[in-house]
């Protein structure tokens, strides 16, 4: 085996000092994590959802040298706790597909340190089968550190819970124009149609259905107005927010995705609503239709 080959596959420690800026392997000090395992459910394939599996982190850190004596204080340093604390934040924050998405959100995080240089994040899957799936990262610190933890603030939007009779209105439009008189961010939520989902006596897949069913009758209402816009993903959702666009909530995804999912059965879909309000902190819950749900956020009733 070449050095390169070997050098491809040795812990990130080994790769760090071989690729170290100034190119003598030297200089610049190094944390480091080894074979820290986790069980999480990640991946993209529908055989991975629903369960857990064991991945494990390898994760070096180069660090500024600290001027003057350490004098033993722990509080002088870059805490081995804090690279395990933005794995563990980072896991709890959302469901990923993708162990590139964790590694690099890993990455940003650390490097949120002051004293974080650069950092190498090697995330491994160890259970599909006898061999190791992986992925290895490097990112370094930008040049300006203030303007990496500056922060925006999030938007508190008004959720509107529509029942099916609500939606079937002539004056929905009009509902809608009362509704965006503000500058408050909309987004717009139903249940299901009228017409019956599909049965079937597995429980992954009646979810599934039933959040489809929903994701049908927001396709509806988009058809009454074509300022509603069919949104699935967060990542969307903010954008929408910040840019004035009204939306109408397809709920599949945010669901199937969240590390603390709702307890609401997908065919509830008032309480469901009721647990996407609360995470989307909103403003308040807007209900037309229906009776209030118990909720984290302000409900009105219309």
């Amino acid at each position: 085996m070449s050095s390169d080959t070997r050098l491809a596959f040795a812990h990130p420690s080994e790769r760090a000092e071989a690729t170290s800026p100034d190119g003598s392997g030297g200089l610049r000090d190094r944390i480091s994590l080894r074979d820290y395992i986790t069980e999480v459910e990640i991946g993209a394939f529908q055989a991975e959802r629903g369960t857990l599996q064991r991945i494990k982190f390898n994760v070096v850190v180069e660090v500024a040298p600290l001027t003057g004596a350490i004098d033993d204080d722990v509080d002088r340093i870059l805490s081995y706790d804090r690279v395990t604390e933005a794995i563990d934040a980072e896991l709890g924050a959302e469901r990923l597909n993708l162990l590139e998405t964790l590694a690099a959100r890993v990455a940003e995080r650390i490097l949120l340190e002051p004293q974080a240089l650069r950092v190498f994040v090697r995330i491994e899957k160890i259970d599909r089968g006898p061999y190791s799936l992986g992925v290895e990262i490097v990112r370094e610190q930008g040049g300006n550190a203030d303007a990496a933890v500056e922060t925006v603030e999030d938007p508190h939007p008004r959720v509107v819970y529509l029942s099916n009779d609500a939606m079937a209105r002539d004056e929905v439009s009009t509902l809608i124009d009362d509704l965006a008189k503000d500058d408050t961010p909309l987004i717009f939520c139903v249940g299901a149609g009228e017409t019956p989902a599909p049965r079937t006596r597995i429980a992954m897949a009646q979810r599934r259905i039933d959040l489809l069913a929903i994701e049908q009758n927001a396709w509806v209402l988009a058809g009454r107005d074509k300022r509603c816009v069919v949104v699935g993903t967060r990542t969307e959702l903010d954008w929408a927010m910040k840019n004035g666009q009204i939306c109408v909530w397809a709920p599949s995804k945010i669901v199937l995705d969240a590390v603390d999912g709702p307890s609401a059965h997908a065919a509830d879909a008032l309480a469901l609503v009721a647990w996407f309000a609360g995470q989307m902190q909103a403003q308040e819950l807007v209900v037309i239709g229906d009776g209030a749900p118990d909720c984290a956020v302000p409900v009105r009733v219309l």
